[in-house]
């Protein structure tokens, strides 16, 4: 594999070595292997590892096979996949409620393999979505960047903006639920707000528009623990419609949607931001009231 990433504006300075370990997060092994070969060149010439990365040089990497072996999985149905953004590097798409976004067992199909037979190579998930829920997701395109996705997914430089009708009027336009979020002592499938021993997390909610005796929300997150949304909503009284763990009233689907994903392209600096369709939020509202944000 060679890459040719160009060194945009506004890029951080740094040296050759800084950007390889630091920034790429390529991993001891691998650095010393492109090192000993040869394989990291600027502007087509050989670089002292402690020479200064410049605005507009050319950096090129080249990884052989041993360096990232190939990860093979069955691949699924080219033509499932809808797509919202693609580059070398990385694809974001929309995802169909009732698909689980990777398979637990080997030979398991679900989006992951969708996407790879779309892009014709095995991909990885940075983050997931319940099987329930629908939305954009977005998956690597190779090993090599993934691990500086996960760190902008940690960092909280990955934004998500979700949709959710759920059950009650709420109490302020403008709510924001920090309780925090552990393992059900009894189902191994559910969360629970647990103050004592759960995790921290932040969900940020504000109000769309009331619909009968339900409210059509925007939830958006700075953490990203399992069904974060759901339970925040479901314990503060507002439980999304449909929901089979967190609501006992019956609907068409669980009722909530990551239509929105926003982030900073690593290697550009560009800004990618998607909107992702959802048929069963349009029947019940106007896609330019709902895409407003908050």
């Amino acid at each position: 594999m060679k890459y040719t990433i160009p060194i945009p504006q506004s890029f951080p300075q740094m040296t050759v070595k800084e950007l390889l370990e630091d920034y790429f997060l390529i991993p001891r092994k691998i650095r010393h292997f492109l090192r000993t070969k040869k394989h990291v060149h600027v502007n087509g010439q050989e670089i002292n590892w402690q020479s200064p990365v410049q605005v507009g040089d050319l950096l090129e990497l080249t990884f052989d096979e041993e360096d990232y072996p190939e990860k093979t999985i069955p691949l699924g149905k080219a033509e499932l996949v809808d797509c919202l953004y693609e580059d070398r590097h990385l694809i974001i798409v929309n995802k169909p409620e009732g698909i689980k976004t990777h398979g637990n067992e080997p030979r398991e199909i679900a989006l992951l393999n969708h996407v790879s037979a779309y892009v014709g190579q095995t991909c990885y998930v940075v983050h997931r979505l319940d099987m329930e829920t629908s939305g954009a997701v977005l998956f690597a395109k190779n090993p090599f960047v993934l691990p500086v996705l996960n760190r902008l997914l940690e960092d909280k430089k990955i934004s998500r903006q979700y949709l959710a009708l759920c059950q009650g009027k709420l109490e302020k336009e403008h709510l924001t639920y920090t309780d925090k979020i552990g393992r059900h002592r009894h189902d191994r499938r559910k969360r629970v707000v647990d103050p004592r021993n759960g995790q921290t997390a932040t969900t940020h909610v504000s109000l769309v528009q009331q619909i009968g005796c339900n409210s059509l929300v925007h939830c958006k997150l700075e953490t990203g623990r399992t069904h974060q949304i759901r339970v925040h909503l479901s314990h503060h009284g507002h439980p999304i419609m449909g929901d089979p763990l967190y609501n006992p009233q019956k609907a068409e689907r669980l009722m909530l949607h990551a239509e929105k994903l926003t982030l900073i392209h690593p290697f550009t600096l560009e800004k990618i931001s998607v909107t992702a369709k959802s048929a069963s939020f349009e029947k019940i509202c106007p896609p330019t009231l709902h895409e407003k944000n908050f």
